[in-house]
């Protein structure tokens, strides 16, 4: 890891601000951008030509695992793997153990993210205590300690009682819910999307009707109260539709999409293979599209990897009993850039600027590479071909879905903080 004190150009990168283009050098020094323009010199030069340069990326949906799971991942191992994936901030998801709903687990992990975090870790907190869906959290105590986004994710809210009044708190005190979609009446049991495929393997089904009716229900509370919510990880073709439908009504409701989802279709799972089984699980062709073209017109604000390490005996249970879930941070990009189609811009603005503004962290994520702007810059292309390898990536764990998969693009070089933490792919700490 480079020194604050050490200055570092970035030459001759193509430049990607919401408003415009262009090739340019860029020196950082004392952890802010101190100059844009040409033949710039500095104490560490990095060629970054034919690369683009952005904001750092930030991911609404991290599964960091501390304090409760480490043998599955850590703070440090996991920001270490946000890094490497060009993430300079990540919203920890609260379903830890303690959970994060009290303000000594949520001060706990804000800190530990401080100390040992080579990016911004900022802690989420529960929508109700215990994640059990019925107490409501003291929102304004944890909101006191900085935490602007709840969810109970890995569980949706049941009760719509609860998710009202949830939502009413969250738009006095100006929060954002994030919802995890999912009637869970309607998935007991079921390891994988309800269709063709898990018909012919005789398993137990996962309706895409579980998702789209919480969606449903949850954009009518939208209505009623006024206050914003976050929809995570969609997963099928009327989620879109509902957003969609929602956001021309202007209603305030933002949503995301997982690399995974836009990627990978549950056909896979018919070699009952468990590294396939994530929550929502993998759902059809038609899907895919139907996600693909929410990225593209608008309809999908967010990439979020969803990031779920777990320990390796876990994983290698039986596809009923194994967890759901998938490692994303290291990848994202990759598995982006080689899905789908999308300009450099439109890749900037799925994976840092939307997601800045959604965590409420856009004062200091997600600005543009400006002259006295905060330095959290990745240094990306989309040329680059690379093979996945479970066993170098970052991660305490290995369950991702594309060892051994061929994407397209990666991340050279993150800066956080004004400090160099990967140069040429690799984590200097």
């Amino acid at each position: 890891m480079s020194s604050k004190n050490q200055s570092i150009v970035i030459r001759g990168a193509t430049v990607v601000n919401p408003e415009v283009m262009f090739v340019a050098d860029v020196r950082i020094a004392d952890g802010v951008i101190e100059a844009v323009g040409d033949a710039l010199t500095g104490d560490i030069v990095l060629d970054a030509t034919g690369c683009y340069v952005s904001s750092g990326f930030v991911d609404l949906h991290t599964h960091l695992r501390e304090p409760g799971k480490e043998e599955a991942e850590t703070i440090e191992s996991g920001s270490r793997a946000a890094v490497l994936g060009g993430f300079t901030a990540v919203v920890a998801m609260p379903n830890t153990d303690p959970a994060q709903d009290n303000v000594a687990t949520v001060q706990f992990v804000r800190d530990r993210g401080r100390a040992v975090g080579l990016c911004e870790v900022i802690p989420s907190g529960c929508i109700t205590v215990g994640r059990l869906g019925a107490q409501l959290v003291p929102f304004e105590q944890l909101a006191k300690e900085g935490v602007t986004l709840f969810t109970d994710d890995g569980t949706g809210v049941q009760d719509a009682l609860v998710m009202q009044r949830a939502l009413m708190v969250a738009k006095r005190l100006n929060l954002t819910i994030s919802q995890h979609c999912e009637v869970a009446s309607m998935t007991v049991g079921a390891v994988m999307h309800d269709g063709a495929c898990c018909s012919t393997m005789g398993v137990p089904g996962w309706p895409s009707a579980a998702e789209e009716e919480m969606v449903r229900r949850d954009i009518q509370l939208v209505r009623i109260t006024g206050a914003r919510e976050h929809f995570m990880h969609l997963s099928t073709k009327g989620s879109v539709e509902l957003v969609r439908a929602a956001k021309a009504e202007g209603l305030p409701v933002t949503a995301e999409v997982t690399p995974h989802h836009i990627s990978l279709t549950d056909e896979l799972l018919s070699s009952f293979d468990p590294i396939f089984k994530v929550n929502p699980p993998l759902r059809t062709m038609a899907d895919i599209t139907a996600l693909r073209d929410g990225l593209a017109d608008g309809t999908i604000d967010a990439i979020a990897t969803d990031h779920a390490p777990h320990a390796g005996h876990t994983k290698e249970q039986t596809l009923d009993t194994a967890p759901p879930g998938m490692l994303g941070l290291e990848t994202a990009l990759g598995v982006v850039n080689t899905a789908v189609t999308l300009s450099p811009q439109k890749i900037a603005a799925l994976m840092s600027w939307n997601p800045a503004v959604i965590a409420n962290i856009s004062d200091h994520q997600g600005r543009p590479i400006a002259v006295g702007e905060p330095a959290h810059i990745a240094v990306w292309d989309t040329t680059t071909v690379w093979s996945v390898s479970r066993d170098e990536l970052a991660s305490r764990s290995t369950n991702t879905p594309y060892h051994g998969m061929e994407l397209r693009g990666r991340v050279r070089h993150t800066i956080y903080n004004g400090q160099l933490v990967v140069q040429e792919g690799k984590a200097l700490a």
